[in-house]
């Protein structure tokens, strides 16, 4: 079977400067790291908000808490997903009220995830600013939903979706464009 043409929109060291640039433009966004709270959305984003974590506490000797945040069951389309859909950890570190909360994700597409995401936060809390900080922003969106920092934006044809590898899950850093195939953007 032959593998779908890839085009490489951020290889390792790209991705790894993208990252470096997102960390101190939250830094700014935050105004420090006195309240400041990253969210990664699963899977992903959560490896991603924690390298940016990393980045700022090698930068300004602070730590910054940081939690993981599975939309599943916040999704619009959930019965679509089907009859068992796999849930993934969700940890938020503390009470959120009062917080600078950041989400972190790896694309940003139709919105619809960050919305989920917008909901289940809610659970956890009143957090005074939620910012949101993606990868890639792809275009696409079919929600009002507009990220504050963006690590790379890219236009992405109807029938051609984005995936983001990190070396934690897929054994390398990269980011590609892939056809789908079947004409539907994913």
């Amino acid at each position: 079977m032959s593998r779908p043409e890839r085009t490489t929109i951020l290889d390792a060291r790209a991705l790894s400067r993208a990252l470096q640039r997102m960390a101190v433009e939250v830094l700014e966004l935050a105004h420090g790291t006195e309240d400041l709270v990253l969210i990664g959305i699963q899977r992903r984003g959560v490896e991603l908000a924690e390298r940016i974590a990393k980045q700022i506490e090698t930068d300004e000797g602070a730590a910054v808490p940081r939690g993981a945040l599975d939309i599943t069951l916040y999704r619009d389309d959930l019965q679509t997903v089907g009859p068992k859909p796999v849930i993934g950890e969700t940890r938020i570190p503390g009470d959120l009220t009062g917080k600078h909360v950041v989400i972190v994700d790896d694309v940003l597409y139709t919105g619809r995830t960050v919305r989920a995401a917008l909901d289940e936060l809610a659970d956890f809390g009143r957090p005074k600013r939620i910012s949101l900080c993606v990868l890639v922003d792809r275009g696409g969106r079919e929600l009002p939903i507009q990220p504050d920092i963006v690590g790379k934006q890219v236009k992405v044809n109807r029938g051609e979706r984005v995936d983001v590898l990190v070396a934690e899950l897929d054994g390398r850093d990269e980011v590609d464009v892939v056809p789908t195939g079947d004409g539907a953007a994913s």
